[in-house]
């Protein structure tokens, strides 16, 4: 045989081979995800009929951990709040990789478009939580039944008290990472995008949130305020020529949505239009939230108020200017969302993954908490199925998901996770 031949004969049947072991792995992921499926669905509308608020997830951990020990997973519960950690340590060495889901509901009564409505008086699952905790029960079930091949240790994270942004830094600060030595962690959160699609980017899929706070000596009239609040948002505001980034039921619009390279969502600073004004021990507090997309921006917010509020002839009534509230932005770590983006489209094709070419407003998770610690991805999930009337807007009156969003999220990721 001709030497020169040799080494593209055997790169050939390596990615042959490498090209069947991917469609045996999918095929079986799928087989397997579809016999669970129906009892993920029964799991996720248990935890919508019985939501609970941040901080009061009791019926719900217990749910979890009954779940996870009837996989054979090791379970812990002695960590922050009602917070679960499920661990799966495959039969051969390898990585230590975290897959996180979130377990609290909201306080609201929108209207609720299901027939297993919430049974809890002003608490409703009305971002997607009860979808969240069904998809990782399900990973956990499908990887569980391929222990002996995981190479490594896969840890669910069930954590409590996102709306509240407190849980993930709660669970650091109890000592998460002295008990489990993560490398990589991953997470989801379902959206207005089309059911069967995942929608990820590197570095910050959400404009940088902020609460700005304007404080001033008492002295000056309620209209002086709401004045001086319309220059501070005429002056600051900045979008695109013509679009209206605000608008974020345009997200998974195809011309001008997050999935398109002239989305509307990029470049823009958008804040409330009408500040919050209260007096306060002799002052008056203007104060509103501001999203940015540019984070070497965000320092020039506070410098830009201030020129503002001079300009305008209170100078000498400004104490200060400052963020009452600067919450971390989920941060992609780059190789891996370039590899997850790789692997999920060799497997599912680009139908599946979309690119993600902007950055959502009003939005953000606390799950930049731990990519502060561990590298890590955080993923879109479409929910939305417009020819079915179901629109996957989170917080909004009438959401409602395709529950077949729950069957890509477990075939999707367990798989990526085998890749890790």
């Amino acid at each position: 045989m001709n030497k020169l031949l040799l080494p593209l004969i055997c790169f050939i049947i390596s990615s042959l081979v490498s090209s069947a072991q991917d469609l045996n792995g999918r095929a079986s992921i799928k087989t397997e995800t579809d016999l669970i499926f129906t009892k993920l669905v029964e799991i996720r509308r248990d935890l919508h009929e019985h939501p609970e608020l941040a901080g009061y997830e009791i019926r719900t951990q217990k749910l979890i951990v009954q779940h996870l020990l009837g996989l054979g997973l090791e379970v812990d519960t002695n960590g922050y709040g009602h917070g679960v950690v499920g661990i799966l340590r495959g039969g051969k060495k390898g990585k230590s990789i975290a897959w996180r889901s979130d377990m609290d509901a909201l306080p609201q009564e929108f209207p609720d478009p299901v027939s297993f409505k919430s049974q809890v008086k002003g608490v409703q699952h009305g971002c997607g939580h009860d979808l969240h905790m069904a998809i990782g029960l399900g990973i956990a079930e499908v990887l569980a039944k391929r222990r002996t091949s995981l190479k490594g240790t896969v840890y669910f994270i069930f954590q409590p008290e996102e709306e509240t942004f407190t849980g993930a830094k709660g669970m650091l600060k109890d000592g998460l990472l002295s008990k489990i030595n993560l490398e990589e962690i991953y997470g989801l959160h379902v959206t207005a995008l089309p059911v069967g699609q995942i929608m990820v980017k590197a570095d910050e899929p959400f404009a940088y949130q902020k609460r700005i706070r304007v404080t001033l000596k008492d002295g000056i009239s309620n209209d002086q305020a709401k004045a001086l609040s319309k220059k501070i948002y005429s002056t600051l505001s900045r979008a695109l020529q013509g679009s209206k980034p605000w608008e974020i039921q345009n997200i998974s619009d195809p011309k001008i949505g997050l999935m398109n390279p002239n989305t509307i969502f990029k470049d823009y600073l958008i804040m409330d239009e009408h500040f919050s004004i209260r007096s306060k021990n002799n002052q008056l507090l203007l104060e509103a939230y501001i999203y940015e997309t540019d984070s070497s921006r965000v320092k020039d917010i506070i410098p830009k108020i201030k020129q503002v509020v001079t300009e305008n002839g209170y100078a000498e009534q400004l104490v200060t200017v400052s963020f009452s509230q600067e919450n971390p932005t989920v941060l992609n770590n780059k190789q891996l969302t370039a590899f997850s983006v790789k692997s999920l489209t060799r497997k599912f094709g680009k139908s599946v993954m979309v690119n993600d070419y902007g950055q959502v407003p009003y939005f953000n998770d606390d799950f930049a908490y731990f990519q502060q610690k561990t590298p890590g991805v955080y993923f879109f999930l479409g929910g939305s199925n417009v020819a079915k009337g179901i629109v996957a807007m989170n917080h909004a009156p009438n959401f409602a998901v395709d529950e077949e969003c729950i069957r890509t999220g477990v075939q999707c990721f367990s798989l990526l996770i085998m890749d890790r």
